[in-house]
C-alpha cells in the first residue's frame, strides 16, 4: 500500500485525489494531508480519512481546525499530529513514511516542500504549474539528480506524458497543447474591455478555482503549460505549440519527426490524469464514465490569436528569455487577477500589469529556493504598485 502526502488536500485536485484513495483503499492511504485555511473540510478529511498527520497555514487555523473536531465528535486519542507552517509542510513531504508526494498547492506556496520532495527522492505527481514555472530550472536539476521523474497531473502535460512513450524523446519534433479558448473565444479584442468578473469565471469546459479559471479566459493558464512542458520534457519553447480545441477532448499531441502525430483523448474529468500520475506505469480502470465513440463527435482545431490574448506570447516570451523572468511573469499575474477578482483592475489590465512588471524587474538567475521566493515576493511588490498607480489614476480622471 502507498503512502500519500497531498499538499493541498482541501482544493480541486485534492479533493478529486481523495476521491481515487477513498476507490482504491487497498492500494493507497492518505499519510499526510496538508491545506491551508478551509478547517472545515479539511475535518471532515480527517474524519474519513485518517492521516497520521496534518499540515495548514497558520496556528490561527489550526486552533480552528481543532475545534471543528470537537464538533464533530472525533475523540482527541484518534486525531492526527496536526502542525502548521511552511517547515511542516516541508517535512510532511520528506516524511519517510511517504511514498508519493502529489502536489497540488496553488501558488509557489508549494515550491519549498515539492523541491524538498524531489531532493528526498519521493514519487511526485506534479499538479501545481508554479512549480515549474517559477523554478523550473532548479527543480530539474535537483531532479536529475536525486533520478526522481515527476508526472504531470495536468491533463494536457498528462496526456503529453502519455504520448510520449509511443517514440524516442530525440525523435520528436513538436508538443502540441490544446486550449479551450475560454469563454472569450469569440469575443472581438475591442469588447473585452467591457468584460465583467461573472463573465470571466464562466468557463465553458472546466470546473476550477477562481484564479484558474480566469487565467484561462486570459490563456495565461497555457502560457504557463508552455513554460512546464519546456522544462518537464526537455523541450525549447519553439517546440512547443498550442492551438484551440473547444471541445477539450484531446488533450495534447506529440508529433514524431516522420509526421506521425498520436494524440491523447479522454473524458474532461481531472481524476483520469491523478489516477495515471498515482499508479504510473501500471493503468488501472477507469475512475469515470469514458468516453462514447457511438454518439456524433466534431472535434475542432484553431490557432491561437496572439494579439488578443497577449498573456501567452508574453509567457512565450519569458520563456526564451530564461532566469528568473517567468518567474516575475506567474508573481505578477497572480496580483492582476486577484485585483481583477476584487474589480480593482480591468480584465486587459491583467495583461498590462504583467507586461510592466515584467519592464521593471530585472531577470536574473536564482540558485536557491531562498532567491526564487525572493524574486517572487520582489515582482509581486513591483505589480501591487502599479495595480495601485492605475487606480489613482482612474480615480483623479473620474474626480476631474
Amino acid at each position: 500500500m502507498r503512502a500519500v502526502t497531498l499538499l493541498g488536500s482541501t482544493g480541486s485536485i485534492g479533493v478529486s485525489t481523495l476521491d481515487i484513495i477513498r476507490r482504491r483503499r487497498d492500494q493507497f492511504r492518505a499519510f499526510a494531508l496538508v491545506a491551508g485555511r478551509n478547517h472545515s473540510l479539511l475535518a471532515d478529511q480527517i474524519v474519513e480519512f485518517r492521516p497520521e498527520l496534518v499540515v495548514v497555514e497558520t496556528d490561527s487555523t489550526r486552533t480552528h481546525l481543532i475545534g471543528r473536531l470537537q464538533a464533530l465528535g472525533l475523540p482527541a486519542s484518534m486525531w492526527p499530529q496536526l502542525e502548521f507552517g511552511a517547515a511542516a509542510r516541508v517535512a510532511a513531504a520528506t516524511a519517510g513514511e511517504c511514498d508519493f508526494v502529489l502536489s497540488a498547492i496553488v501558488g509557489v506556496a508549494g515550491l519549498e516542500a515539492t523541491y524538498a520532495a524531489v531532493r528526498a527522492r519521493k514519487q511526485i505527481g506534479l499538479a501545481n504549474k508554479e512549480v515549474l514555472v517559477a523554478s523550473g530550472e532548479l527543480v530539474m536539476s535537483a531532479a536529475r539528480q536525486s533520478g526522481t521523474e515527476l508526472i504531470p497531473v495536468d491533463s494536457e502535460h498528462n496526456g503529453a506524458h502519455q504520448c510520449l512513450q509511443a517514440g524516442r524523446r530525440q525523435d520528436v519534433s513538436r508538443l502540441i497543447l490544446t486550449a479551450s479558448g475560454g469563454p472569450f473565444r469569440n469575443t472581438p479584442k475591442k469588447d473585452l474591455q467591457f468584460v465583467t468578473r461573472d463573465q470571466a469565471l464562466n468557463h465553458p469546459t472546466w470546473k476550477m478555482g477562481k484564479r484558474i479559471t480566469i487565467d484561462s479566459a486570459t490563456m495565461m493558464n497555457k502560457g504557463f503549460e508552455v513554460i512546464e512542458a519546456c522544462w518537464l520534457f526537455d523541450l525549447p519553447p519553439a517546440k512547443v505549440e498550442v492551438v484551440v480545441h473547444p471541445q477539450s477532448s484531446v488533450h495534447a499531441m506529440v508529433e514524431f519527426n516522420d509526421g506521425s502525430i498520436v494524440a491523447q483523448l479522454s473524458t474532461t474529468d481531472m481524476r483520469m490524469p491523478i489516477q495515471y500520475a498515482l499508479t504510473y506505469p501500471e493503468r488501472l480502470d477507469a475512475p469515470v464514465a469514458r468516453m462514447n465513440w457511438l454518439e456524433a463527435r466534431t472535434l475542432e482545431f484553431y490557432p491561437p490569436d496572439f494579439e488578443k490574448f497577449r498573456l501567452l506570447q508574453l509567457a512565450y516570451e519569458a520563456q526564451r528569455a530564461g532566469g528568473s523572468a517567468t518567474c516575475t511573469l506567474n508573481a505578477a499575474d497572480e496580483v492582476a487577477v486577484e485585483a481583477f477578482l476584487e474589480e480593482r483592475l480591468s480584465y486587459p489590465g491583467i495583461a498590462e500589469v504583467v507586461e510592466e512588471t515584467l519592464t521593471r524587474v530585472p531577470s536574473r538567475r536564482a540558485a536557491s529556493v531562498e532567491e526564487v521566493l525572493e524574486i517572487d515576493r520582489e515582482s509581486r511588490r513591483v505589480a501591487r504598485d502599479i495595480v495601485v498607480s492605475r487606480e489613482t489614476a482612474v480615480e483623479s480622471v473620474s474626480g476631474n
